[in-house]
């Protein structure tokens, strides 16, 4: 396999970065974000929340461990986020051309072609993350040569709607039922309620599920911006008149922060890494946290019976949010993380603590 063709990487204010081809020889774009995680590509690639981004992988080398293979556990992919990679191409510094790992079923370029998704090596990812840092995420593309590509921003666009389930699921057959709003869930999200005694439905983004019976509503994370999703937003409204234990994650921060009455806003550069720091609110506990997004919500518009339930240690922006008296809370990092760090997975024993209590 040659990997000599040239792939120019253009961004929205005229930088441009050459490289060599790797995966899928096909032009992309996309919004160009970096992740400064370690290791965790697989998961990365395939969690819905970088639907229709173009991601740069900070660590330096990247392909070494392959990509898993697809084994099913509960009808998910074991080792995957979803069933397929959501993100739009794939930019790294030095890409491993031999891999070797125990759960390896092929290579990171055979997963990306098998799925016509376009990556991008030997550029220089610090000075590209340079970049975005003083300029912002932006748009970009890739074109191999002899292609051509035209900047689009999938933010402009109900993202949610693109990831969502488009049918009813189930999971489990535990004592609790848990109505999950997938706005683009990672599997991990089903894999720790599954552990929990519960009983899972799985609904599209704009299900209207408050003439059902369940104990507890989970919100998941998604892509773009919240504010796309004016049907989930009421429903949520609805939601909160009545005493069921509410847990959001991520997107699911911003949704129960928009449906409370509060406010968001797009980060300059979002927070994508495995290594971000937060405090919850009121003690000296601080956690690792791993995330994926690019909007927070505002502090400042809180509505008075809300308040701050954990807060950034980097940038103090808002990492989750708590009702003052009703069973309601969310986080804006991953509690459920993989590939970690799991720090916060106690999280997930909260809300099922607040069910029980709840539960007749």
């Amino acid at each position: 396999m040659k990997y000599n063709q040239r792939v120019k990487l253009t961004l929205e204010d005229g930088s441009v970065f050459y490289g060599r081809s790797f995966g899928a020889a096909l032009p992309a774009a996309g919004e160009v974000v970096f992740n400064t995680a370690m290791t965790g590509y697989p998961e990365s690639l395939t969690d819905p929340s970088y639907h229709g981004q173009i991601l740069c992988l900070t660590y330096p080398l990247v392909g070494n461990y392959g990509a898993p293979a697809r084994n099913e556990e509960n009808d998910l992919y074991r080792f995957y986020e979803s069933s397929s990679i959501h993100i739009s191409g794939l930019i790294v510094s030095d890409y491993s051309f031999e891999y070797s790992h125990w759960n390896a079923a092929e290579s990171l370029d055979e997963w990306l072609k098998r799925n016509n998704v376009p990556g991008i090596y030997g550029i220089d990812t610090r000075a590209l993350t340079k970049r975005i840092r003083e300029k912002g995420s932006m748009p970009g593309k890739l074109e191999p040569d002899g292609t051509e590509a035209e900047f689009c921003d999938p933010n402009k666009s109900n993202l949610v709607e693109k990831v969502s389930t488009r049918t009813k699921k189930v999971y489990g057959s535990g004592k609790f039922r848990i109505i999950l709003i997938d706005c683009g869930v990672k599997y991990n999200i089903i894999r720790n309620l599954l552990k929990r005694d519960t009983t899972i439905i799985r609904v599209p983004w704009d299900y209207d599920y408050n003439n059902e019976e369940y104990d507890g509503l989970f919100i998941s994370n998604g892509p773009g911006d919240p504010k796309m999703c004016t049907t989930t937003i009421e429903n949520l409204k609805r939601s909160f008149s009545k005493d069921i234990p509410v847990f959001g994650i991520c997107l699911g921060n911003q949704l129960m922060a928009l449906a409370s009455g509060a406010d968001t806003y797009k980060l300059k550069y979002g927070h994508r890494s495995h290594n971000q720091p937060v405090v919850m609110t009121g003690t000296d506990k601080a956690y690792i946290t791993s995330q994926n997004h690019g909007y927070a919500v505002d502090n400042k518009t809180l509505a008075k019976d809300w308040e701050p339930l954990f807060i950034n240690l980097n940038d103090s922006t808002n990492e989750g949010m708590k009702h003052k008296s009703m069973p309601f809370f969310s986080t804006q990092f991953h509690p459920e993380a993989s590939g970690g760090p799991t720090d916060t997975d106690y999280l997930f024993d909260v809300f099922m603590d607040n069910i029980r209590k709840n539960v007749k």
